[in-house]
């Protein structure tokens, strides 16, 4: 062997690199192997540059308010895109710029380059051989793109590039209307591109309550052109390319390809491992232990393509991390799921989905519709609805749906209580101010709790005896 290691890290990504964190706790003797851009796909073309297009959008947007609040001249702003793009990626070098700062900082024990097993801790990499006690993979994803859509060159675009584009065209069209599809989108159509949405589903951003999908589609659809429910086909037409789907055509300068993302397993020769794959020929593993079978062999972050989040990736990377130190596996209980669509309003799910929750009969539901929420309204934000779901017997907190005005806000207050296993008496007993959009939550959480079983009629519940 040309190096021996106790732990081999495949990946210098959110979920490999605090892998590092846990095994630098208890060794010196590792190796971070990484092939392609360093820095982690949530810096380079993810959440961080996505955020700083959509703040730029919904600011930009904000004008069409200012007549109604006194404000005038607001229709005499413009936008300049290509500045836009230049902001979005002197931030997002930033944001690389830190992980970056970290990685150089491995020197030796850092490689450039792909790694293939050899045997389940044999590694060759770069022609050098390298036997790890344990090894994780931690490699992430690469956008999808349909075959027979490589061939219209840079008409297509992935996020990989368009933070890259020095300027934007007058009509695009995004297939994929997923969270990040539905974000983009509506920030392309905020900066003045006349934009087509697609998607071969009927739901938008992963909802799974038809009611906050119905209302979802709804807003959206005021701002721009959405399809649903037929797959998209293209092909050139001219110098541009016409998007067709079902009976609805568009000719647009432009795609954004948001179909999701694949796992970057190709080349890895994870034959070589023995194990069982799944039908997308992922590795079966433990999610709480992130385990590959029983092989010394861990799979964290985007590679295992079960919980593409930052967060979770990270949570992933220090459990595949910690257990790759100690000789005896561990099981992690995994935190409740959580996630945002940074669109506005934002669309946020918490806990337990409805398609699960829907066939239990012991499920009750509170609802808060925005439109006459006061701080909301003040805002000129108001509109969407949250959906509270809990036992019907204790109310305890299971989950929830919302496309509310400050729904990230709103999502973390509702996943802490879920993790705490609190219920809706616990959370109505908390300090509301006024005026604030908490108090829509305030007001979900009361419809909540006036259909628990165990609610009381008498008394205040919302306050303690002394």
């Amino acid at each position: 062997m040309d190096r021996t290691v106790d732990v081999a890290i495949i990946g210098a990504g959110t979920a490999g690199l605090y892998s590092l964190r846990e095994v630098r706790k208890v060794t010196t003797n590792f190796v971070v192997i990484n092939g392609g851009h360093d820095g982690t796909t949530c810096a380079r073309v993810g959440c961080m540059p996505s955020k700083v297009l959509v703040q730029a959008a919904e600011d930009f947007h904000r004008r069409t308010q200012f007549n109604d609040m006194g404000i005038r001249g607001g229709e005499q702003l413009q936008i300049d895109i290509p500045a836009v793009l230049k902001h979005v990626r002197k931030l997002r070098d930033n944001f690389v710029g830190r992980v970056l700062g970290n990685v150089s900082k491995l020197g030796d024990k850092k490689i450039n380059g792909y790694a293939e097993f050899v045997e389940p801790t044999v590694l060759k990499v770069n022609g050098q051989h390298i036997q790890a006690k344990k090894v994780i993979i931690a490699t992430g994803s690469t956008p999808v793109i349909p075959q027979a859509w490589q061939n219209f060159e840079d008409k297509i675009l992935t996020t990989d590039q368009l933070f890259e584009q020095e300027d934007l065209p007058p009509k695009m069209a995004v297939l994929g209307l997923g969270v990040i599809g539905l974000e983009i989108g509506q920030a392309l159509a905020r900066l003045g591109i006349q934009l087509t949405g697609i998607d071969m589903l009927t739901t938008i951003a992963g909802l799974q309550d038809p009611q906050i999908n119905q209302v979802a589609i709804e807003l959206m659809q005021q701002e721009c052109s959405l399809w649903l429910g037929k797959a998209a086909e293209i092909r050139a037409e001219g110098n541009q390319l016409r998007v067709q789907s079902g009976e609805q055509s568009v000719v647009v300068d432009k795609v954004l390809a948001s179909l999701g993302r694949r796992p970057n397993l190709a080349g890895l020769g994870l034959e070589k491992l023995g194990c069982t794959l799944d039908k997308n020929s992922v590795p079966m593993f433990n999610s709480n232990t992130m385990q590959i079978d029983d092989l010394p062999v861990f799979i964290a972050g985007d590679a295992n393509g079960e919980r593409a989040l930052l967060h979770e990736a990270s949570d992933e990377g220090r459990i595949a991390g910690f257990n790759a130190v100690h000789d005896d596996t561990q099981f992690f209980k995994r935190k409740p799921k959580f996630g945002i669509t940074f669109c506005d309003p934002n669309i946020v799910a918490v806990g337990e989905g409805w398609s699960t929750l829907q066939t239990r009969s012991d499920i009750a539901v509170g609802e808060m519709n925005f439109q006459p929420q006061g701080r909301a309204l003040i805002m000129g934000k108001n509109k969407g609805l949250m959906r509270v779901y809990g036992q019907q017997q204790t109310g305890k907190l299971l989950g929830a749906e919302m496309i509310v005005p400050k729904g990230e806000n709103l999502g973390h207050l509702l996943v802490w209580a879920i993790q705490q296993e609190m219920t809706v008496f616990d959370l109505l007993k908390m300090t509301f101010y006024h005026p604030v959009v908490e108090e829509g939550l305030q007001n979900a959480l009361a419809d909540l709790a006036s259909k628990v079983d165990s609610h009381q009629q008498t008394g205040i519940p919302e306050l303690d005896y002394l």
